[in-house]
């Protein structure tokens, strides 16, 4: 999976998963924030866009475009609403390419 990419789906335990990461990361960059402000700008950009860019996924997995995680709340609704079942526009069905790729 690319990190930085806004393209395909991810599985909602990927979505937070990876903002978990980035939450706790954030929280301990947190600590240098105050001797090492430009650093831990510098470190923030990369966060954000792996943030924003998994949450286009996940709106992607929804069968919505990235823009839909502008709306307020709707974060929420990514985290706990399972994604299509069949492929879309935006890809297969993550979830389905993973179960099949262990019965090979």
């Amino acid at each position: 999976m690319n990190w930085f990419s806004f393209e395909g789906r991810i599985r909602r335990r990927d979505y937070w998963l990876i903002n978990f990461g980035i939450g706790l990361a954030s929280s301990l960059l947190e600590v240098f924030a105050e001797t090492y402000p430009l650093l831990c700008l510098l470190i923030f950009i990369p966060f954000a866009w792996i943030s924003l860019a998994t949450a286009a996924k996940r709106c992607h997995d929804l069968g919505h475009n990235g823009w839909w995680q502008l709306i307020p709340l709707y974060c929420l609704w990514m985290a706990f609403q399972d994604g299509q079942p069949m492929p879309n526009e935006y890809g297969e069905n993550p979830k389905a390419a993973e179960i099949g790729a262990y019965k090979d």
